[in-house]
């Protein structure tokens, strides 16, 4: 170990060797903040901590997995499994499942993900027939989530005046009953959403002092990577914890606080020397990752927020070439430029597709930038689409195994009743429900009770609901014995589901047998792999907590070669040779969201900042003056972010001619004051002068054209002159289309 942490620099070796009380690590970006906590936490094992004593809370489950490999080759194996390693979420599931009863949870209780809430909350509001245009579910579902992050319960809601107030406002009085009626039936089922991991992890802690004084015993040694990021639920969870020993390690990065519309505070790293007086501090300020322009442009352009906290980062790397700013004129030519870019330095450079990130605000942006990638035939993956375990067929696998393993899962056992079809209809269901509400039970507490509860179905609706049951117990007890890559076989061979999709003989069918095939090799992965890890059996049980807390981030593998595509908050905590950042634009980026306040501009400018120090050699920026945003075409203006970043760091590729801003169309004026005072002299009309690298073509009426996105056609009129001609064309494809010439990118075909 001592070998080893010589090639650490020195605050990094200080922050390895703190011993006890509180530690706050401000960690710049690339600075190692990964090996400095990894070594850390080596360090205290190797001096003898228990590793069951150690706590490591992380963000992402890829991470936690990522550190406890390298702890392990450096204590070995046996000593980092026994580490309680994980995101908050996965680490307060496993206390909740030990502690389930105190709160009238079971143990194997369901966690639902976003869909399954956001689908029990149209349910609810459809129940309490209410206007969906009025009632948004994912709105609601995104408000409560805010409720619970904050701590507010709905008997806090109702103490809270003005919360009901601003509801009213909003024409949702009826939020805090849809509230309360999502909690109940949450309850029923066996069931907490992400933010009950926290708020009941709370609950339980406040609650009952018996319970927080047997975890502030575990957990002497408590350390949090990405503190900037945690919310009020999570800071309270930490304080909690670590008020008996003060052995608390935060690392963190105020410049990088991007997830406040998560809940995140960044105030929680701001105010941690007001928290414990008695910290102590280490800057990593040394950069790894970047050239000296990144790192440098990076720091000029943080420097314009005020609240933060001071560091200077710095590096030694390389000088590096300066920021490439592209002036384009629409949103595809922004995309043809990001694709002929990187196609060009693949070969002068010999790098490969995966040495390449395209960052952007916004997912609508992917659209233009994968036209220009498929037209050079550079393969790309996006992050953050629809996620492997959102896929329907994966879906319909995984309630299947969720009601075995609850049976209390009232979402599960609504989206398979039917599947495959059994004859169960709607009908059905909607009485099994009413039942449930009436005799205060689960739906599977009622088909359990078919005989006692009179319902009022025929003897054929019967059996078929008694076959249903029939199925589950039966799956039920046979999960009893097996593994969970057991189980998942049995169950998909056993309802047939790669058999009924053959029969239909589509592309479609073809992907969505794969994807199941993909969750089977999964799950026997998922199984070997818990054989790893103290305690773990291998279960169902455990599989199915591991796929509710995956995170986009955990599936992200750039080990295929391909170009990534992502949002900048997906691209958090990750690293790539070369980075395009795409629309910087004002009103896009910073968004048009968030430039009513300053806090809000300071965040967007943090995201900025994590864009640029994604880049390890090349950082490239791109506008668009001309953009297709909500169906239609807006004017756009370069991002006052570019200019933030100090000249000397950037190399503007083309830069346009600066043309004067008129507020109204100046053709309704006379233009005396612009014409001589002698009024008898001769008018010569001004000759227009067209703008650098703009060509009007030379077309004529009838001619047949191509154009890239709209494809054949031909010209039926031609109107105006010079830069304002336009043309009317009538397109094979989509009709007749009225172009501006100086945009158009049209090709004439000879015939």
């Amino acid at each position: 170990m001592s070998e080893l942490l010589q090639s650490l620099n020195e605050e990094q070796k200080k922050a390895v060797l703190h011993e006890e009380g509180p530690l706050m690590i401000i960690a710049g970006a690339g600075s190692g903040k990964t090996r400095v906590l990894t070594y850390r936490i080596a360090h205290l094992i190797a001096q003898g901590v228990d590793p069951f004593s150690i706590l490591s809370l992380t963000f992402t489950n890829k991470a936690a997995r990522e550190m406890k490999g390298r702890i392990g080759d450096l204590v070995g194996e046996n000593e980092a499994k026994n580490l309680w390693m994980g995101t908050f979420h996965s680490i307060f599931a496993r206390v909740l499942r030990h502690e389930a009863d105190k709160l009238g949870f079971p143990s194997n209780f369901t966690i639902y993900d976003t869909q399954d809430s956001e689908r029990l909350i149209s349910s609810i509001i459809k129940e309490l027939q209410l206007s969906k245009d009025q009632y948004k579910p994912k709105q609601i579902f995104s408000r409560i989530s805010s409720f619970k992050n904050s701590l507010i319960t709905v008997k806090a809601y109702y103490n809270n005046y003005d919360l009901q107030e601003q509801d009213k406002t909003a024409k949702r009085e009826k939020l805090g009953e849809i509230y309360k009626e999502y909690v109940d039936r949450c309850f029923k089922a066996g069931a907490m959403d992400f933010d009950d991991l926290l708020l009941r992890t709370n609950e339980l802690l406040n609650v009952y002092p018996e319970v927080l004084a047997k975890y502030q015993h575990k957990f002497k040694y408590i350390l949090v990577d990405e503190y900037q990021d945690t919310n009020h639920s999570q800071y309270l969870i930490v304080r909690a914890l670590a008020d008996r020993y003060q052995n608390i390690c935060v690392v963190g990065d105020d410049a990088q606080s991007i997830y406040s519309f998560r809940g995140a505070n960044i105030n929680n790293i701001l105010n941690f020397q007001k928290d414990y007086p008695e910290v102590t501090t280490y800057r990593l300020e040394q950069n790894y990752r970047s050239t000296q322009t990144i790192v440098n442009a990076s720091n000029s352009l943080i420097n314009h927020n005020k609240v933060k906290l001071n560091k200077n980062v710095w590096t030694h790397n390389n000088a590096g070439e300066k920021i490439k700013v592209k002036h384009c004129y629409t949103d595809l030519e922004e995309g043809r430029f990001v694709a002929a870019s990187i196609f060009d330095l693949k070969a002068e450079k010999q790098k490969q597709n995966n040495d390449f990130a395209i960052l952007y605000r916004t997912n609508s942006q992917s659209r233009a930038i994968e036209e220009s990638l498929r037209k050079h035939n550079i393969p790309y993956q996006i992050i953050g689409g629809i996620s492997f375990y959102q896929r329907k067929e994966i879906k319909d696998v995984l309630a299947y195994l969720r009601l075995i393993v609850n049976p209390k899962d009232e979402e599960s056992l609504k989206r398979i009743i039917n599947y495959p079809a059994r004859g169960i209809g709607q009908t059905t269901l909607d009485k099994l429900i009413v039942a449930s509400k009436q005799y205060n039970c689960s739906l599977f507490e009622v088909l359990e009770n078919l005989d006692k509860y009179p319902i009022g179905f025929t003897g054929a609706t019967i059996t078929k609901l008694n076959e249903f049951k029939i199925l589950i117990e039966r799956f039920i007890t046979e999960n009893n014995t097996l593994n969970a890559s057991e189980m998942v076989e049995k169950v998909v061979k056993r309802l047939g589901f790669i058999r009924l999709l053959n029969k239909e003989e589509t592309p479609e069918a073809i992907d969505r047998i794969e994807n199941i095939q993909e969750l089977i090799n999964g799950v026997k992965d998922f199984v070997e792999g818990q054989k790893e890890i103290a305690d773990a059996t291998g279960s169902l049980s455990e599989f199915l907590q591991d796929v509710a807390l995956i995170t986009d981030l955990d599936t992200h593998k750039n080990n295929q070669n391909s170009v990534t595509l992502m949002t900048v908050h997906m691209a958090k905590g990750l690293e790539f040779p070369y980075v395009f950042i795409v629309g910087m634009e004002e009103n896009l980026f910073p968004s048009s969201f968030n430039l009513y306040n300053q806090n809000d501009l300071e965040e967007e400018r943090r995201l900025f900042y994590v864009a640029l120090t994604r880049a390890q050699e090349k950082v490239f920026l791109s506008y668009a003056i001309l953009r297709y945003r909500f169906g239609k075409q807006i004017d756009s203006e370069p991002s006052r972010f570019i200019n933030e970043i100090e000249p000397e760091f950037l190399d503007y590729i083309a830069i346009p001619e600066k043309q004067e801003k008129t507020w109204v169309d100046t053709s309704i004026f006379d233009n005396v004051s612009k014409q001589k005072k002698n009024t008898f002299r001769k008018y010569e009309p001004v000759k227009e002068s067209k703008p650098k690298n703009v060509t009007i073509p030379d077309l004529k009426v009838a001619q047949k054209i191509r154009h890239e996105r709209f494809g054949n056609g031909v010209i039926v009129s031609l109107e105006d002159k010079g830069l304002d001609q336009k043309a009317v064309i009538d397109f094979d494809s989509i009709g007749r289309k009225k172009l501006l010439l100086r945009f158009a990118k049209l090709e004439v075909i000879n015939t």
